[in-house]
């Protein structure tokens, strides 16, 4: 078997590499994993959305080009859909409650504002940065299967460089290596941890992806180890290194009707939140968790029965819930009510007592 890897690597990997439009400083090792915090703006777009009936007189979709509206796909429905959505109750200090991510008029800019979300570009950052696996989606190659040019999805971890770019470590033997050194167009499709339904927020990179050098491997397994510690899949074989050099697209949907196509030098430029990095890891949200699922699993049951709430993930603007009614799970959004971004984990559990307080009093 050493041998079948060892002669496999050897025959595959090709002996030249692409000139990456990447700057050099995104291949420099970071001292940490977390950069200064800088200003987000919107998105830039590319598509609006107007509906035309099909032959059978339902509203279609259809897209068209119009930048003004900074990227939203607006929601459209009939006025049927319109009556029965669900209704969102705003308490005293602003900030909209329910237990079910409700599509919202106006886009993006009006689900940031009402929700306390990051703007689109730092959210995608966020989640690259809390996100330790998604699902590679490659052009299927003629070296092991008649589907010639078919989709092919597999579910692969990753790291980020200093810019956002994804960092895989794969198996020369794997299927989707041999596709993507046959054809580097690939997307990578990522989401939220802890969570896998509908309204979870989530975002498609389209990009293209060649193995890293030889002299720049040692790099990207330290980026590797910084994100998945001893689960780096480097250390169970015989991988290698690759990279998404060119990042051509990304779209992102942030779950509350929040739908935009991300300008990738935005993308590129802006940093992650601190408490992202920092806090978002497993042993921080287990340890809020600890803390906070009970207190929190109560003020929700003001709206309804909750069985279980459950931390997924967290930013500088608030908190993202799993919330259990019965066998139905949704998402719950609770924006921190501080003057200044959270940063720390310490400042996280301020601002979650100051929630859990201010909603007592409510009730």
């Amino acid at each position: 078997m050493e041998a079948l890897a060892g002669s496999a690597s050897s025959s595959i990997l090709p002996a030249r590499h692409p000139p990456s439009r990447v700057a050099a400083q995104s291949l420099a090792l970071r001292p940490s994993r977390c950069g200064p915090l800088r200003a987000a703006g919107a998105g830039g777009g590319k598509d609006d959305a107007q509906t035309a009936p099909a032959a059978n007189g339902s509203p279609v979709l259809k897209l068209r080009s119009n930048s003004s509206q900074n990227g939203v796909l607006p929601i459209t429905a009939d006025k049927s859909q319109k009556a029965s959505s669900t209704s969102v109750s705003t308490d005293s200090s602003g900030s909209r409650a329910g237990l079910f991510r409700t599509p919202i008029s106006g886009g993006v800019q009006s689900a940031t504002f009402a929700h306390g979300l990051p703007p689109p570009a730092l959210a995608v950052r966020n989640l690259m940065e809390q996100a330790r696996f998604a699902h590679l989606c490659s052009v299927m190659s003629g070296m092991h299967h008649r589907r010639t040019g078919y989709p092919f999805g597999s579910l692969v971890d990753f790291a980020n460089d200093s810019m956002g770019h994804p960092i895989f470590s794969l198996s020369p033997l794997a299927i989707h290596t041999r596709n993507l050194l046959a054809d580097p167009r690939c997307t990578l499709v990522v989401q939220v941890p802890g969570w896998s339904g509908l309204s979870n927020a989530r975002v498609t990179i389209f990009g293209d992806v060649y193995p890293l050098p030889a002299e720049q491997q040692e790099w990207a397994h330290k980026q590797y180890v910084a994100k998945h510690q001893q689960w780096a899949s480097q250390q169970w074989g015989n991988f290698y290194y690759y990279r998404m050099h060119n990042i051509s697209d990304i779209y992102f949907i942030g779950g509350f009707g929040t739908v935009a196509w991300i300008d990738v030098k935005e993308y590129e430029t802006i940093q992650p939140d601190k408490i992202a990095v920092d806090g978002g890891d497993l042993q921080s949200l287990k340890e809020l968790n600890a803390i906070f699922s009970k207190p929190l699993r109560e003020v929700l049951s003001s709206e309804g029965e909750v069985d279980d709430a459950a931390l997924i993930s967290v930013d500088s603007k608030g908190i993202d819930i799993r919330v259990r009614q019965g066998a139905q799970f949704n998402i719950q959004r609770l924006a921190f009510d501080v003057p200044h971004k959270v940063e720390t984990l310490e400042e996280a559990k301020k601002a979650l007592h100051k929630i859990i307080k201010d909603k007592q009093q409510i009730k």
